[in-house]
């Protein structure tokens, strides 16, 4: 069955500070490839943790949706663990150029123990081992930034990160189940989504099921299950709320 993994679900900087909530990414396993998005701080500690039967071995890709560290800390460590060191060179990493090339997240010692990198790049489609992902859209966010989505035959997954809110976003996310970055209570200059974003967007992209994830402060006081009820109210979208360490299975959600 394919699932996905909540190794972390903190965002913003006291968040990820004081790991109130964990910050190491998400983990899809999808018809047997299995995709590691976004690995932040804490990312291999959590992986192991949460799935002590799971080897980093296993991981086929590592994506970053873009360079900001509560999204890239551990990729470094990543690349060391599902390579043995280099000994197994494997896996591919797929990142925005940005996250290369001038001051890179990505240590270039280790580039040579991947099979393969690919760059992140707009309107982008990739095949990891039959799985497609798009990367529709680049965010407005501080850094190159890609939100992506997972197309099998049986279902998709979008996963919208980090953004400030254009209308764009509506319109380029179609999926059966979304995971949406939801940082702020309220619209604000920083390039977050917030609570009225994010309804806007499940307004106009109906998923069948929506998760939210990435909180910060202003979530967390507010209760993300309330946050999650009100949204549901307000858009019809069944919103659930992501946590941390939980596995979800993906059919089981979309037709419970």
């Amino acid at each position: 069955s394919s699932s996905i993994t909540f190794l972390g679900t903190g965002g913003a900087r006291i968040v990820v500070a004081k790991q109130i909530r964990a910050t190491g990414g998400i983990l899809f396993c999808l018809e047997g490839v299995n995709i590691l998005v976004d690995p932040g701080p804490c990312a291999l500690v959590r992986l192991i943790s949460y799935l002590p039967k799971f080897s980093p071995l296993k991981i086929d890709y590592l994506i970053l949706t873009h360079r900001h560290l509560d999204h890239s800390a551990s990729v470094n460590i990543i690349i060391e663990a599902m390579t043995e060191s280099g000994l197994k060179r494997r896996g591919v990493l797929i990142a925005p150029s940005d996250a290369l090339e001038d001051d890179p997240v990505v240590l270039r010692y280790l580039r040579g123990f991947l099979n393969e990198i690919k760059i992140l790049s707009e309107g982008s489609t990739y095949d990891l081992n039959g799985v497609k992902m798009v990367a529709p859209l680049r965010h407005i966010h501080g850094v190159e930034t890609y939100g992506l989505i997972f197309k099998t035959k049986r279902y998709s997954v979008s996963y919208i990160t980090d953004s400030k809110y254009f209308p764009a976003l509506v319109k380029k996310y179609d999926s059966d189940l979304a995971i949406i970055n939801l940082l702020r209570d309220k619209p604000s200059e920083y390039d977050h989504l917030s609570i009225p974003d994010v309804e806007k967007i499940l307004k106009g992209n109906k998923p069948r099921v929506a998760y939210i994830t990435h909180f910060g402060m202003t979530i967390i006081r507010l209760g993300v299950w309330k946050v999650a009820r009100m949204l549901s109210a307000s858009t019809g979208v069944k919103v659930l709320v992501a946590e941390d360490g939980k596995t979800v299975d993906i059919e089981k959600v979309l037709n419970g």
